[in-house]
């Protein structure tokens, strides 16, 4: 999927160019609306700056969860005020995303400056993927960025209806290493590969296990979803998630991994609790020996050393998903010892890629972040590149 980027066109032409760029600033925030984690607002700034020494006029879109409407709690007011402190300049917010008074003040604008618009999603028009909203967004601008991986998955009108309207239409740089790292660990990467999936339920990750199974040499499986593929091979689980409707599949998986010699590794040991609480009892058991009553909420030490065992020769370590309850101190070892390996295993020249969500909050606990080759920003979007699936948000762009 080779897309245009910001790096192919020429710095020069961009000087007064109008650039409306979507960015993903959904980031997390307290009660009283202060943002707890800017990461994906950070994530932004090359894209920002490059367009600001190159002499454009920045038109920043985003969204910010999900609201019915407008809604004040939503409004992207705090995101701009973190973003000009960390440009080290003013950055004006619009009241609406589109209409004449968003159109004046973009036009009032001088090269070099920075405009974030209102959120998208106070129009329901933006997440149906509305024409007419798509050109009235567009209209303000000359050209299009999409820097925006966490929503490159969906297709709405700031992601994929935009790109009708203007033209070029590329990847900002954050996209383009996110579509580096993902398709090319899967597509070219250096072997052996070894992806590490985790997570409550084999539901949520079929089509990447799938996937993987076409991919890697070592497929390494933890977190809840461990039980539904013991139960599959007629090991007691005591009162461990089972997903009940998914043993066949899990079964064929079983039937899929064998027929393509791939290794599918599965923990040896886990901690099992008498409770889903962080103040259960706990004890480590063999994954033969889980007693009546009691559910597994992580992997065990043995586990952990099998597992560390298989990654040492590996040359490309691709990980989702966390090796049991981490949230809870008592149940957060096995995700933990992970995020550890891997950071160790970086050191090494190993290429290690978190591929969003929760593998992501692990390694950020665990201090070990900067430590890796690449995090993604993107949950679902993850998922489904990894899944093999084309992005809506990438597929509207300019091919190279």
């Amino acid at each position: 999927m080779s897309k245009q980027t910001l790096a192919n066109l020429n710095s020069a032409s961009l000087s007064g160019k109008k650039v409306l760029v979507r960015v993903d600033f959904n980031v997390p925030q307290n009660e009283s609306g202060a943002i707890t984690d800017d990461t994906r607002i950070r994530a932004a700034l090359p894209t920002i700056q490059y367009l600001i020494d190159a002499g454009a006029k920045t038109i920043l879109a985003s969204h910010l969860g999900r609201p019915k409407g407008v809604t004040e709690k939503f409004r992207l007011t705090p995101i701009a005020t973190r973003l000009s402190e960390l440009l080290g300049k003013s950055v004006v917010k619009t009241d609406d995303c589109i209409g004449d008074a968003t159109t004046a003040t973009v036009n009032a604008m001088s090269n070099g400056d920075v405009v974030l618009l209102e959120n998208v999603r106070f129009y329901i028009e933006e997440e149906e993927n509305d024409r007419e909203f798509a050109r009235k967004l567009a209209s303000v601008a000359d050209m299009y960025v999409n820097d925006a991986f966490g929503t490159a998955h969906r297709a709405h009108a700031s992601t994929e209806g935009v790109a009708e309207f203007l033209n070029p239409a590329v990847a900002g740089f954050l996209l383009d290493k996110e579509l580096q790292y993902l398709s090319g660990a899967i597509d070219n990467p250096k072997r052996p590969l070894a992806a590490i999936v985790g997570g409550s339920k084999v539901s949520s990750k079929i089509g990447v296990i799938e996937t993987l199974l076409e991919k890697v040499d070592k497929l390494l499986i933890g977190g809840g979803m461990i039980f539904t593929f013991y139960k599959a091979r007629g090991l007691a689980v005591g009162k461990s998630l089972v997903e009940e409707d998914k043993l066949d599949l899990a079964r064929s998986l079983l039937a899929k991994a064998r027929e393509r010699g791939v290794q599918l590794l599965f923990p040896t040991d886990v901690v099992v609790a008498d409770a889903f609480s962080p103040n259960a009892n706990a004890q480590t058991v063999s994954v033969e020996n889980i007693p009546d009553g009691w559910m597994g909420l992580d992997i065990g030490p043995d586990s952990i050393k099998f597992f560390q065992s298989a990654l040492s020769d590996c040359k490309s370590v691709i990980w989702n998903g966390p090796m049991g309850v981490f949230e809870y101190e008592k149940f957060a070892a096995g995700t933990e010892a992970i995020a550890h390996t891997l950071a160790d295993l970086t050191a090494t020249g190993t290429i290690t890629i978190i591929g969003g969500g929760d593998s992501v909050a692990a390694v950020e606990k665990v201090g070990v972040a900067d430590k890796m080759s690449h995090i993604s920003t993107g949950g679902g979007a993850s998922l489904e590149l990894l899944e093999g699936k084309i992005l809506p948000g990438i597929a509207a762009l300019d091919d190279a």
